[in-house]
């Protein structure tokens, strides 16, 4: 039996933010980081374990491999003996563009991976975390893995050729939205506001009509109609922004995501 449920292997922006959600539901959970100091800061944190590679290959029910895609291969192939050793393991690997097939030849063996594109808002328990299993993965391997990362955010399981695209939206998305609400922030100041409470209004907006769009039922552009009155100042702003390609904009930049991320796979 393993001796913790979770290990994170790589504690930056993202395997951090899980880390700290793993933890937040069961603190049998081991760190490692190339920065050693880093992992036993955040395991202090956390109220878990720091350790190292190894010991996470060993020791750990749910591998989470968080290093960056061009260095992957090389980690795997590290711990690949120790982790063929075992029968008790799941990989998680969070890596964009690298798919299991991949992983799987990296190891030398078959093994139950689960492939999942997470985003940084998790580390608030509000993430959109996709994710996608190979054949190995079984339904009690997957309950768990949702049970404990539920503190993370919401989950959705797809076929892993869309795991890209939804990286791209989901993924890349939190920074597109950040920089529409500074440009917001910067409308206001422009205005006149002052820009603490530009910010704070640009972000409480979004904020909210994301929420609405989640809970409403009606479709975004419904919403957008409800909200301009005819010859009103709203309208005048939704021309302003469709004279800036706005919309043609916001779809450009998910796709020029999606296709970065199919390089990196290739990296």
């Amino acid at each position: 039996m393993s001796k913790y449920i979770a290990g994170f292997i790589g504690t930056g922006n993202m395997g951090g933010a899980l880390a700290s959600a793993a933890c937040k539901t069961n603190t049998a959970v081991l760190l490692s980081d190339g920065d050693a100091a880093k992992a036993a800061a955040l395991a202090a944190q956390c109220g878990c374990t720091a350790g190292d590679n190894a010991a996470v290959a060993s020791d750990c029910r749910f591998v989470f491999l968080g290093v960056k895609p061009q260095v992957l291969g090389a980690v795997v192939g590290e711990l690949a003996a120790a982790l063929r050793e075992r029968n008790d393991v799941v990989l998680v690997s969070m890596a964009a563009g690298v798919t299991i097939d991949t992983i799987t030849a990296w190891l030398g063996a078959e093994l139950p991976v689960i492939r999942i594109m997470p985003n940084t808002p998790a580390s608030l328990g509000e993430g959109m975390i996709l994710y996608t299993v190979n054949g190995l993965v079984t339904e009690a391997d997957e309950t768990a893995f949702l049970h404990l990362m539920r503190a993370a955010g919401s989950f959705d399981r797809l076929p892993e050729q869309l795991i890209d695209a939804g990286s791209a939206l989901s993924g890349c998305g939190p920074a597109f939205v950040y920089q529409f609400i500074e440009a917001l922030a910067d409308g206001g100041v422009e205005c006149g506001l002052p820009r603490d409470k530009a910010l704070r209004y640009a972000a409480q907006t979004v904020s909210g009509a994301a929420k609405m769009v989640l809970t409403d039922g009606r479709h975004p552009g419904e919403l957008k109609d409800a909200v301009c009155s005819p010859g009103g100042s709203t309208i005048a702003g939704v021309h302003a922004l469709e004279d800036g390609a706005f919309r043609g904009t916001v779809m450009g930049a998910v796709d020029a995501a999606f296709t970065r991320t199919k390089e990196l796979g290739k990296q």
